[in-house]
């Protein structure tokens, strides 16, 4: 690197390269700085680039994620301690079921403001726990400490069979592109929860209450995909999976730049699947279902890449919605409702910036 090309990175800050850049950058130099060690082999340098870390046990892996929750960022106005406590969980276990892996237990690190009552402490804990219930492990340590604001820190570990795992990087061209479930329904829920209040009054009177329980549920409660995740990975049929987190076009580009293999993937817009309600909300709110779907996150279903010959078999099993096909283009494109073929960029919601 050049001293002109140093000065000016030294002048950069974090927000102007947003979250995934930064990623890339930490990927790139924990790749070469990781140690020569027995725990690792090549999946598990692989699985850098995923959403979990693979630690060899011989024939399975450990599979370890971590999410990190701010008051700040994660958690709209309307969340309820319970369901803060509920969400640090399911966003981990959310990681593990795109590896197609069992949860073994959970860590959870607190960084608690001095004024945060008692009561609300206890109902973050029992959600918590009754997320850890649900899928199938148990609290097993963590931390706290004193913040500003509140902060849940969880890690996750699971178990998976190595020749089961679920990564990024197995697409192959003409696979069929699935999800498990409508999407943009939290972006309707989120949109809604933080719309000003006098805005708000307006949308309870215009959206039906059956919409308004329905985005607010998803947004508020989110449910990780964990049971569809060890299903489809048992069957051994899947290429490439992710969870939705930051927005169907964004987690496409995950699945396109982790192929080892130069390809792309064609989306089509009547396939992905947008509930009435969320379109209803979408009208509401002037915005576009399209894009909530796209580009906003927080669904956390599963996508996925299989072998066309194996999608019968797969829809008996799991519910999957089909969404695109996997090319050799090396580039990603919508073909949109009027048959027009649009290039699709790979954005979607930043946590930085």
């Amino acid at each position: 690197m050049s001293s002109k090309d140093h000065k000016a990175e030294k002048n950069l800050k974090i927000s102007s390269i947003g979250e995934k850049q930064l990623i890339k950058r930490l990927l790139s130099q924990s790749r070469s700085l990781q140690p020569n060690s027995s725990f690792f082999d090549e999946s598990s340098f692989k699985s850098l680039s995923d959403d979990s870390a693979l630690i060899d046990l011989g024939d399975k892996y450990l599979v370890v994620t971590s999410d990190l929750l701010l008051e700040s960022t994660h958690f709209p106005p309307d969340m309820s301690p319970y369901e803060k406590g509920a969400k640090v969980v399911t966003v981990n276990v959310s990681d593990l079921a795109a590896m197609g892996a069992q949860p073994l237990g959970f860590v959870l690190s607190w960084g608690l403001p001095p004024d945060l009552p008692l009561t609300d402490f206890d109902d973050i804990l029992e959600g918590v726990l009754q997320s850890c219930q649900r899928y199938g492990m148990g609290l097993i340590g963590g931390d706290t400490n004193q913040s500003d604001e509140l902060i849940l820190s969880g890690t996750c570990l699971g178990i998976v069979d190595k020749e089961l795992v679920l990564l990024k990087d197995g697409a192959r061209p003409n696979d069929v592109v699935v999800v498990t479930g409508p999407l943009g329904v939290a972006a309707a829920g989120l949109e809604f929860l933080l719309s000003p209040p006098n805005i708000k009054t307006y949308l309870k009177k215009d959206l039906k209450p059956s919409t308004q329980k329905l985005i607010t549920d998803h947004a508020l409660r989110p449910q990780a995909r964990l049971k569809e995740g060890i299903m489809l990975a048992n069957t051994g049929k899947v290429t490439s999976a992710t969870d939705i987190t930051d927005g169907l076009a964004s987690e496409l580009g995950e699945l396109v730049e982790a192929s080892s293999t130069n390809v792309g993937i064609t989306l089509f817009e009547d396939s992905i699947p947008i509930l009435p309600e969320v379109e209803e909300a979408a009208a509401a709110l002037d915005q576009n279902p399209l894009d909530m779907a796209l580009y906003y996150g927080e669904d956390f279903e599963l996508l996925l890449t299989v072998p066309p010959n194996d999608l019968e078999y797969l829809k008996k099993r799991v519910e999957l919605y089909e969404v695109g096909v996997v090319t050799s283009s090396g580039c990603m494109e919508i073909i949109d409702k009027s048959g027009k073929t649009k290039i699709l960029e790979p954005k979607g919601y930043q946590h930085l910036g």
